[in-house]
């Protein structure tokens, strides 16, 4: 959107609607959402093996949690999402590390966007991702570093199997294709 907009392609004062900009989303496949969360999982497994060398539970991390308690016992879609992006975020943050936090930054773009394409939390209880969040939590707290990225992997897996299942349910033609590649 920013580059239409530097470009001129989208003129100042344009009405931009949510039609016409989900229209213009691009659709991750099967092997997008593969390559999404291998780098996922690289930056997110550094970043909860550092704070778990320190014990370091990032306050921000533990506000986002709450939050995403209160969104699942409320089912809460969109507040889970919003909770789960800022716990994720606030991790990476916590470490420090300007370059990271950039790379995460554009990843966890993509995220939410598969997020909103394949609506994935709904697709599972809303306390399962809770209580994976707080395992997460919980290894770092105890200075676990290899639980800490253990329980983290363990939660992608789910997250990337959630939209994958989703993808191959609402998209059945792209899935036989990737089978048989």
């Amino acid at each position: 959107m920013r580059k239409r907009i530097v470009d001129g392609e989208i003129a100042p004062g344009e009405k931009l609607t949510e039609t016409r900009v989900a229209g213009e989303v691009p659709k991750l496949d099967e092997d997008d959402i593969r390559d999404l969360y291998l780098s996922r999982e690289t930056v997110e497994r550094a970043a909860v093996a550092a704070l778990a060398r320190t014990a370091t539970v990032p306050q921000a991390a533990a506000r986002a949690q709450a939050a995403m308690k209160a969104a699942a016992g409320d089912m809460a879609f969109a507040g889970q999402v919003e909770a789960d992006i800022a716990f994720h975020s606030a991790l990476v943050a916590a470490v420090g590390s300007r370059r990271l936090s950039r790379m995460h930054e554009v990843i966890l773009g993509e995220v939410h966007l598969t997020m909103g394409q394949f609506q994935a939390h709904r697709t599972t209880h809303p306390t399962n991702v809770v209580h994976e969040h707080d395992d997460i939590l919980k290894a770092i707290g105890d200075g676990d570093p290899e639980r800490a990225q253990q329980r983290l992997a363990r939660h992608l897996d789910q997250a990337q199997g959630r939209l994958l299942g989703q993808l191959r349910r609402e998209r059945p033609e792209e899935a036989t294709a990737q089978e048989l590649m």
